[in-house]
């Protein structure tokens, strides 16, 4: 029942987020646009909008204005996906075609740029320094935690308080961000604004640790190849309890073809089958668990109207997703 009041809150906010994304496309320069809109109609869960519409409701905050403030970090987040999808040289994008493989390479940095610059504008816009410096640290430490993970590919040693400083910085600060902007805008007071950016930030925590354990669901659940962090290179939490479990001899022949990028999918789909029979998988979503509780905490001290209960179902959602 939770998760159904949830997906019925989104749905009704799906037209007029949707809607802010498109009018922001057509505000780029002609040649972005097209660039654009294609990792726009890529589709997504558009959860950081989706939150800065909610933190800013239960705030108090009813203008229409906030679905054009709530797409700024969606559209920076597409601007990361445009590149990280050339970094890694990827054919396709939630099961479309790659932009930079319709678009050519530089056309499509280039878009991403435009797309980062624009936000920023839109920001500025509402004319709230609070907005923008949120805005830029969110542009900041999305870079940051880039930059991390890609320094730590293909490391064994990489720790569990470094992968947490990377995912802090990828994943949970723009989380983070979309709560504190719809706060922000709301005018809330300080309190309230740290509350509910405590809550983005472990939302955001747990959410890409579930990811990480997802990774080595079957394909035929997730629609995703499995066990795509073992070829990338990424030591995420159940491979470090996979590769902790192993031998002095499995685990020297793990590391020498894990750093070497040497893996395939066949070892990929093996050791992805390893752990979900040792329930390391099960394990992630345990700890992911203990940031879901904190979140849970931080809203405890936020005005108890409905949006309060959905974002309480979000953390519920976020434990329980299968893709």
């Amino acid at each position: 029942m939770a998760t159904l009041l949830l997906k019925a809150r989104l749905a009704l906010e799906l037209p007029p987020i949707n809607a802010a994304l498109n009018r922001a496309a057509r505000d780029l320069p002609e040649a972005v646009r097209p660039v654009a809109q294609h990792i726009f109609d890529a589709g997504g869960k558009r959860l950081r909008p989706l939150l800065t519409v909610l933190t800013a409701r239960l705030c108090g905050y009813d203008n229409e204005d906030i679905y054009d403030l709530a797409v700024t970090l969606e559209m920076l987040h597409a601007a990361t996906l445009l590149h990280d999808d050339v970094l890694d040289n990827a054919a396709t994008r939630r099961g479309q075609p790659a932009a930079h493989t319709l678009f050519e390479v530089t056309p499509t940095i280039l878009a991403g740029d435009a797309l980062l610059s624009h936000a920023n504008s839109m920001v500025a816009d509402y004319g709230d320094p609070r907005l923008c410096r949120c805005f830029s640290e969110a542009t900041s430490r999305t870079a940051t935690g880039e930059i991390l993970e890609i320094a730590a590919q293909r490391r064994v040693d990489t720790s569990a308080e470094q992968y947490e400083e990377i995912v802090r910085g990828k994943t949970a600060w723009l989380i983070r961000a979309a709560c504190q902007m719809g706060a922000l805008r709301a005018g809330a007071p300080d309190a309230l604004v740290e509350a509910v950016a405590a809550y983005g930030e472990n939302v955001g925590m747990a959410f890409q640790m579930v990811d990480d354990a997802l990774d080595f669901a079957p394909e035929s659940e997730t629609g995703k190849p499995t066990g795509g962090d073992v070829r990338e290179g990424k030591l995420t939490p159940p491979l470090r309890m996979y590769r902790e479990s192993l031998s002095e001899n499995e685990r020297a022949a793990f590391d020498g073809a894990f750093a070497a990028g040497l893996m395939t999918a066949a070892d990929a789909e093996a050791i992805a089958g390893r752990i979900r029979a040792a329930g390391y998988d099960v394990r992630t979503r345990q700890q992911a668990e203990q940031f879901l509780d904190r979140a849970r905490e931080a809203l405890l001290c936020l005005p108890d109207r409905p949006e309060r209960a959905l974002m309480l179902q979000m953390a519920d959602y976020v434990r329980d997703r299968k893709k």
